[in-house]
């Protein structure tokens, strides 16, 4: 059998994603315009924008995708996003000392930016003395990259939702992919009205609290800015000590919204047309908020017996025990559905806090939603496999499918979600030793806890591992070639391995 795919119509769509892009630039131009810094940057960026979008449209001006086109479409608009968003670090960092001036520092940033992964080569001091427009851009990269820049392109171009379904279904998070409107541009349209909704609600909620007092420094840029970074589970701040930078009320607001992230926003939708009863009814929202509560209370014991040090200096009981609550509910919060964010460094607690941590990491949230991580439904169904699989053991002559919410689980579904969970583990543990090697090779001391979070924080979208790449840390100290291997693991986890490695396969066969 002869495979062959046409690069040139899915570079050719490519194009008008990179054209589009360059107008969520006006964005960050008019904070720049606002702030009277770094103007040119952004003037000079758009049009370096347009200019490739054009350039890419003209090699195949009349498209026709097949699910070979539609693939690769979705695997290079993802990199093409990634590498346009390096522009405006490149200009802002020409003729300085900025980390961003450097090519594979900016790619590597702008790539945790779209994916929403959220580590970063700034380091305590880069994130704060670079221009508010050029941080709002950083911020706003999440953003888009949240609910889906495929996503986004099908809802308001029309060449795009013809094969929507098939690039909605290599681009979304999650084993499936479900249809909420009879067309599927109104579909998309309807996920984003529910991200952009989402999204003004906390903007709103964080600059109230600053109205009214209780956050002294959530102006409206600090709103709008973790706004962007909080929805699509991404982990940017604007402060290099993050949301510890914040007082404890714009913490606890944080908290609701971290978890809706990792919702099905499917559900949302529906809760929005009166079906209320199919939030609680879902299976994966009842695993992945009693993951949840149950974790937030083992590690708010463990943080009130003394793991970790700056509950020791809460002074009366009460106020360690509000203290261990909110670190407990703000961590697990974030890291289990790869928000990122930090209220403390967490790298400086104990071991039984940091193995709970490290737990929650490996969950990840809901089909979906905008989380990284695994997800909770391929967790339920490997596991109910499992039994099934020793039940049969013992009972040879039975015949037992695999039910979830009382539905039979599809056998080649179960095959792909055990063949991603299998190249998910796999890619993590050959990526975590050859970190560990070349940090060796270039005398950088990487313990293996830190080499294994920091595979773990890239491929899991997750952001900020132990050690040294703590919340307040940085990946900067790793060679080019680490980076550019974490640049890889970040844009293949989002994508969920599968179509990227599947085009290597097709290329491979052809």
């Amino acid at each position: 059998m002869s495979l062959h795919i046409d690069w040139r119509a899915s570079v050719g769509l490519v194009g008008t994603v990179v054209k589009y892009l360059s107008l969520t630039m006006l964005v960050p131009l008019f904070v720049a315009i606002i702030y009277r810094e770094d103007v040119w940057v952004f003037v000079v960026s758009i049009l370096i924008t347009i200019s490739i979008g054009l350039a890419l449209e003209r090699i195949e001006p009349d498209p026709d995708l097949g699910p070979e086109e539609a693939l690769l479409l979705v695997t290079l608009a993802w990199l093409a996003a990634a590498l346009i968003g390096t522009i405006p670090y490149l200009l802002a960092g020409y003729g300085t000392a900025s980390t961003l001036s450097h090519p594979i520092n900016a790619l590597f940033e702008s790539m945790s930016g779209f994916t929403t992964t959220g580590a970063t080569v700034m380091g305590e001091i880069g994130v704060e003395r670079h221009s508010h427009a050029l941080m709002m851009w950083r911020q706003l990269t999440q953003w888009l990259g949240g609910m889906g820049i495929i996503v986004l392109m099908i809802a308001i171009l029309p060449e795009l939702a013809v094969n929507g379904a098939q690039l909605m279904g290599s681009e979304a998070p999650g084993p499936t992919l479900q249809k909420l409107t009879p067309k599927i541009a109104q579909t998309a349209r309807a996920l984003w009205m529910v991200y952009f909704g989402f999204t003004i609600a906390l903007i709103c909620l964080l600059y109230a609290l600053h109205v009214l007092g209780l956050a002294p420094n959530m102006d409206l840029y600090n709103a709008i800015a973790h706004g962007f970074s909080t929805l699509p589970t991404g982990g940017f701040s604007t402060r290099a000590d993050s949301i510890a930078a914040f007082s404890a009320a714009v913490q606890w607001a944080l908290v609701p919204f971290m978890v809706i992230a990792g919702v099905n926003f499917a559900l949302f939708w529906q809760v929005l047309r009166g079906e209320w009863r199919a939030l609680f009814e879902d299976t994966e929202f009842r695993v992945y908020t009693g993951a949840i509560a149950v974790l937030v209370a083992v590690l708010a014991v463990v943080l009130f017996r003394g793991g970790a040090p700056v509950l020791e200096l809460g002074g009366a009981t009460e106020g360690v025990s509000e203290n261990a609550l909110r670190q407990a509910a703000f961590q697990i919060g974030s890291l289990l559905n790869s928000t990122g964010y930090a209220t403390s460094d967490f790298a400086q607690w104990d071991a039984h806090a940091r193995m709970v941590l490290l737990f929650a990491m490996f969950i990840g949230g809901s089909a979906g939603s905008t989380g990284g991580g695994i997800k909770v439904i391929r967790w339920l169904v490997i596991l109910k496999t499992l039994r099934r699989e020793l039940f049969v053991a013992a009972h040879p002559r039975a015949v037992r499918p695999v039910r979830l919410a009382g539905r039979v689980v599809d056998e080649d579904v179960i095959r792909g979600l055990v063949a991603f969970t299998f190249l998910y583990l796999l890619l993590f543990g050959l990526s975590a030793v050859f970190l560990s090697l070349d940090a060796a090779r270039i005398g950088y001391e990487l313990t293996p806890m830190e080499a294994i979070t920091a595979s773990l924080a890239t491929i899991g979208n997750i952001g900020p591992g132990f050690g040294s790449l703590g919340p307040f840390g940085s990946y900067l100290a790793f060679s080019n070639v680490s980076k550019l291997l974490m640049t890889f693991l970040m844009w293949v986890g989002r994508l969920e391995i599968v179509p990227v490695l599947a085009l290597f396969v097709l290329s491979i066969e052809e």
